[in-house]
């Protein structure tokens, strides 16, 4: 099993962790921006890759400046793409780019699993909700950096997600689309189904509760009960 990080001052830190959890793992530095490193991680040879690369860019939409945009969809689109050869469900408020760009991953990976079936290649995206890992809040700190408000919400253990991974790699779970934690699947749907009743009109001149939520919030919250 192979692990890898973005910098070389991870590897160290992953190799501990892997350790003190008596996991047997290669651990190495692999930017998936970096095309000495995308070629690199080509020649593993490895069977089941799991294209998780990602960098969070939170903050209003029209506000985030351009070369962050790029940053984003560089890291969490392009290379893992090339590396190949993802929020994709639905979208919070201040994570608008994040999530454009998960809504990419998205649609190649749909793509790809019909252009890849004849090849015997499996493909399927596993969503993450928002769990409590340390990169949500990240996300919302990336606004110190220009200007802006943080939004962070409510996150979940990050055990199921590990478990959804394993039995999508394992085979013990054949969906293409597989959503983590699960009591968000209902959420995700009903908030899909709005975007088909919603009117350009509807809420005008008010402050959506959703945003409002947000600047409520503080970081490192986790989901009750």
């Amino acid at each position: 099993m192979i692990a890898a990080v973005e910098i070389y001052a991870q590897v160290q830190t992953r190799k501990r962790q892997a350790a003190e959890q008596g996991v047997s793992l290669q651990v190495e530095k692999r930017d998936v921006t970096n095309d000495g490193d995308r070629r690199k991680a080509l020649n593993w040879g490895v069977e089941i890759l799991v294209n998780n690369a990602g960098v969070g860019e939170g903050g209003s939409t029209v506000d985030i400046p351009a070369s962050n945009i790029r940053h984003q969809f560089e890291v969490n689109v392009t290379g893992p793409l090339l590396l190949t050869s993802p929020e994709g469900l639905n979208v919070n408020p201040f994570t608008g780019i994040y999530s454009a760009s998960k809504h990419a991953i998205e649609a190649i990976a749909e793509t790809m699993a019909y252009e890849l079936q004849e090849y015997n290649v499996e493909v399927a995206t596993i969503n993450p909700g928002p769990f409590l890992t340390g990169f949500n809040d990240r996300m919302f700190q990336t606004w110190e950096s220009w200007e802006d408000d943080p939004s962070p919400r409510a996150q979940f253990a990050p055990e199921a997600v590990y478990t959804a991974l394993t039995a999508v790699a394992a085979r013990e779970v054949d969906s293409f689309r597989n959503l983590e934690p699960a009591s968000m699947l209902v959420e995700t749907k009903q908030l899909q189904q709005v975007l088909w009743e919603r009117k350009v009109t509807d809420g005008l001149g008010a402050l959506h509760q959703a945003i409002q939520h947000s600047y409520e919030m503080q970081p490192d919250t986790p989901v009750s009960g």
